[in-house]
């Protein structure tokens, strides 16, 4: 099978190149052929045969977005479709799979792939992975960060309420953008040429469904975490730990009140972020600051147990799934899709997102019971999450149907 991977960016840059890089290499390894489309850009690390990538644009930049035929751009781009084009003629793909591609490739792409399968009869399956909630909302987060609330107004009202709020980079051109992006490719019904959502959470699918042009193409996958044997259930060191970003909707202002009323309890913060003065102006945090590879997957084991305070609706959190494989239990919020992975009582504890007293509570009660820390730990390691081979097996069955 031919599979061709969509991103905009094409080297290590989040979460969602993690999951196509790994799963792009699985797919590889089970014999399937693999090319990938996307930004040109110096640390690309996958590509093409034909070498045929869009122009670097960064959405995040107000100078080059004044330009209004760049700003056009972010919504419709004759280069994305004319770069994809040239990838579709030479690789021929059974299956195109879209991951992150609103504003820099815009879905004008998928517009190009259903032209070119009617002009060459040759049948193409398009999955989506929804990383995130930007079909149904501009900033992609369902979150104001001008006022710090979950947001769902462009679900219930029409995506000028994304400008209303200036909720795209807390700017009023870009949420114009944001705006127009949306309203145009709603109004043209594109993502109906979409044949499957993979969706990483029931939530997440919860709200997608919202809109009447994506019910029926929903699926729920939660995402894939590497093969982890840490067995070891009495290493535990003295310390909770926060790892991620120290930022207001991961409900870090929330856990520092919490940690601040809590004197004779250890913490550790790992991460940088907006927050990060904060962090490390109260006397009980140590914060080691941005962990990753054999570092991280310590700091994680050696926890007695790992929160997750989230304010926002958290999709899929892989730091949830990470702790908990490892043998490391988690206090998490009750928002989003992270009770999905929680199995209160058992492999963590849930608590009412943003609630101070109820997350200090629990943190009192189980960081001196190291009985029921142990419990919780034998159970996290035997919680089950797909790896890669498990989630490649369920998705080729969208890829064939």
């Amino acid at each position: 099978m031919k599979i061709l991977m969509v991103n905009k960016f094409l080297y290590k840059n989040g979460g969602s190149e993690t999951y196509m890089f790994k799963l792009g290499e699985y797919l590889e390894k089970i014999g399937n052929e693999v090319q990938y489309f996307g930004m040109e850009h110096p640390d690309n690390c996958v590509s093409n045969a034909v070498g045929a990538y869009t122009e670097q644009m960064d959405f995040h930049s107000a100078g080059a977005l004044k330009n209004i035929s760049l700003s056009l751009k972010t919504v419709y781009s004759k280069e994305s479709m004319k770069k994809i084009r040239l990838v579709l003629d030479d690789f021929k793909p059974n299956v195109v799979h879209l991951n992150n591609f609103n504003y820099q490739l815009t879905p004008s792409i998928i517009v190009e792939i259903r032209n070119w399968e009617k002009e060459t009869g040759h049948r193409v399956k398009i999955i989506y992975t929804a990383h995130d909630y930007q079909l149904i909302c501009p900033n992609h987060m369902l979150y104001n960060p001008n006022d710090s609330k979950n947001c769902e107004k462009c679900i219930t009202g029409s995506f000028a309420e994304c400008l209303k709020g200036k909720c795209v980079h807390s700017s009023t051109m870009k949420s114009a953008i944001g705006m127009i992006e949306a309203t145009y490719w709603n109004n043209k019904k594109i993502y109906e040429q979409i044949d499957t959502i993979i969706c990483c959470s029931e939530f997440m699918k919860s709200k997608l469904d919202t809109n009447p042009i994506l019910k029926n193409k929903t699926v729920v996958m939660h995402n894939f975490i590497d093969r982890c044997n840490n067995n070891n259930f009495t290493n535990k060191k003295d310390y909770v730990l926060y790892f991620g970003r120290f930022s207001q909707e991961k409900g870090i202002k929330t856990l520092l009140k919490v940690c601040k009323s809590l004197p004779d309890v250890h913490f550790v913060f790992a991460g940088t972020g907006p927050l990060e003065h904060e962090v490390s102006n109260i006397e009980n945090i140590k914060n080691v600051g941005f962990k990753s590879g054999e570092d991280l997957k310590k700091l994680i084991s050696e926890a007695k147990f790992c929160i997750c305070p989230s304010e926002w609706y958290e999709n899929c959190p892989l730091s949830v799934m990470e702790s908990i494989s490892m043998g490391t239990p988690v206090i998490g919020a009750d928002i989003g899709g992270i009770p999905e992975l929680i199995d209160d009582g058992k492999n963590g504890c849930l608590f009412e997102s943003g609630n101070e007293k109820q997350l200090s509570d629990i943190i009192r009660s189980l960081y001196y019971d190291n009985d029921k820390i142990l419990n919780l730990t034998q159970n996290a390691v035997n919680s089950k999450f797909f790896d890669v081979d498990k989630y490649s097996n369920c998705l080729l069955k969208y890829y064939s149907l």
